[in-house]
């Protein structure tokens, strides 16, 4: 994993905060399969997402 990588794993990808530590949700992107971690709140909120590497956008 490219340490580009590793700073995006650790952050929430709808808010930016670090999820280290939360019950942050990890889930692969539905276009190609990158991990996609979500904190609790912008799940509950249903906050849209953007995968930072095709693009993908989801509730």
């Amino acid at each position: 994993m490219s340490e580009a990588q590793q700073r995006r794993a650790r952050k929430c990808v709808s808010c930016g905060i670090n999820i280290s530590g939360t019950t942050a949700a990890r889930f692969k992107c539905p276009d190609c399969g990158q991990e996609i971690y979500r904190c609790a709140k912008c799940r509950k909120q249903s906050n849209l997402y953007e995968c930072p590497d095709c693009g993908f956008m989801g509730p």
